[in-house]
């Protein structure tokens, strides 16, 4: 299997196990910390138990976070993993997702900024498009006061792409740095929790959300930018920008605003096109 091959099948698999994590962490019908909390802390011990185990079997990485550029971008992943859960708790789920699927156009803002990689005017054009969209959306949440759930979302996609550009610039395999960063908003729950301790109804869901969903994906989005270009990567998100709607339409009967499907149609539509003239300029150049 070539290195293409490689990073398609990683993200994939990483795209859809994230597109089950919003309808888990509906389904435990948690207090927003708690939640956090909860999910974070089942992560960071898998994160550590996995780091142990390929320790022991020879292949594990000598350290947890491989220098300043794991530490940079577990940052990046622990700030996402905050503002994404607390985007759930003030906005509704097609917002946040949609919001999110402008993930590889930051990630390649960020690698036009800091890598020197200009993107095509294809991507340029992509990016307008998607702007449009994400203003839709926002606009939606403007109006009816769900603005600061829709920031949060946008403040997810942009550490995400900080985390996808770190990796692809150093390619330093970072499969296990957004498990072990899930101490960070770990730390910063139980910070803000009250009295009461952990307020989760149905918490099964949310180990197993953190447990096994959260670092199948992660780690495989994670491991991504190293077989792939950060935009590439991010373009994976778009499996639960368009299934986690239908999971929670599925679940909860939650429809999404006309305002947020338009504007979530526009994002995806943008996106598919963006793909399809992107394998099509490959093809003829592999071709000349």
């Amino acid at each position: 299997m070539n290195t293409h091959a490689k990073g398609f099948l990683l993200t994939t698999t990483g795209g859809l196990a994230l597109s089950f994590d919003v309808p888990l962490v509906r389904l435990g019908h948690g207090e927003m910390w708690s939640t956090i909390a909860l999910r974070s802390m089942t992560t960071f011990a898998v994160g550590l138990c996995l780091w142990a185990v390929l320790r022991m079997l020879g292949r594990g990485p000598a350290a947890l976070i491989p220098g300043k550029a794991g530490l940079l971008a577990g940052l990046c992943y622990g700030l996402s993993t905050v503002t994404f859960l607390a985007a759930i708790f003030h906005t509704a789920t097609a917002n946040v997702v949609f919001i999110v699927a402008f993930t590889p156009m930051f990630a390649a803002l960020l690698g036009w900024a800091f890598l020197r990689e200009r993107p095509t005017p294809a991507t340029l054009v992509t990016m307008l498009v998607m702007v449009a969209g994400v203003a839709l959306i926002v606009s939606d949440g403007l109006s009816s006061g769900h603005l600061d759930g829709d920031l949060l979302a946008v403040a997810t996609a942009l550490a995400l792409a900080g985390a996808i550009t770190v990796g692809h610039a150093t390619r330093i395999e970072m499969g296990l740095v957004p498990l072990v960063a899930t101490i960070l908003p770990a730390a910063l729950s139980l910070a803000f929790l009250g009295s009461g301790g952990l307020q989760v109804e149905t918490p099964g869901w949310i180990i197993f959300d953190g447990a096994v969903m959260i670092p199948l994906a992660f780690w495989c989005l994670a491991t991504g930018p190293k077989y792939l270009s950060g935009p590439e990567v991010g373009m994976f998100y778009l499996l639960e920008t368009v299934l986690a709607p239908v999971w929670i339409w599925a679940i909860f009967q939650e429809a999404p605003t006309i305002q947020t499907l338009a504007g979530g149609a526009v994002l995806v539509l943008a996106l598919i096109g963006y793909s399809v003239f992107q394998m099509r300029r490959a093809a003829r150049a592999q071709r000349a």
